[in-house]
């Protein structure tokens, strides 16, 4: 949030690529948007980009026959569950049926849960080792099942988005970016 001021009051591009804001930390980046340049992404990697974007488009065209879960897997030493690429996957789909990613998500499937409630977006949340990034959306329904997915083997895909995001920023004017933004997917 200093940096988003920071940015805010000298008028100055800011890349930001952290998750995990709460929504008064969320509205600080917006308004500090209105003064300056910000590309804000959860995951810098071009290739996730046009995942969510993909993501988007096969839940429109396959509708609500088709169940969604969303698995991910990080490192051992990440904090925050379910990642914010897979809640971004989340909100694509979402989106892609025209309903809000909270009312459909099931993030938690212990005991007896019973069967799952059709239109729900589940998601799967794996940690271990060194695995920098790894995310499947697995949209399937009776007979068959469709996986869309990425694997980031090195943090160096998420640095060269983040250079290029910096780049691509440079003059324009105040308002808040994304990935979406600089691959031209709007």
């Amino acid at each position: 949030m200093a940096h988003a001021a920071l940015a805010s009051d000298r008028g100055k591009a800011l890349v930001i690529g952290t998750t995990g804001l709460d929504p008064a930390q969320s509205a600080a980046v917006a308004q500090a948007a209105k003064r300056a340049p910000i590309f804000w992404a959860p995951n810098m990697s071009v290739a996730v980009t046009l995942l969510t974007d993909l993501v988007e488009k096969v839940a429109q065209r396959l509708g609500p026959d088709y169940d969604i879960e969303i698995l991910e897997m990080h490192h051992r030493h990440k904090v925050d569950a379910p990642s914010g690429t897979a809640l971004a996957l989340g909100r694509a789909a979402a989106a892609g049926r025209e309903v809000k990613l909270d009312q459909v998500a099931q993030r938690v499937r212990d005991g007896h849960t019973g069967e799952r409630h059709k239109g729900d977006i589940g998601f799967a949340t794996l940690r271990g080792g060194d695995v920098a990034g790894e995310h499947t959306v697995i949209f399937a329904t009776d007979g068959e099942r469709l996986e869309l997915g990425h694997k980031a083997t090195s943090r160096r895909v998420f640095a060269a988005g983040a250079v290029r995001a910096a780049k691509w920023i440079v003059g324009k004017p105040p308002g808040l970016y994304d990935m979406r933004d600089l691959l031209k997917l709007r």
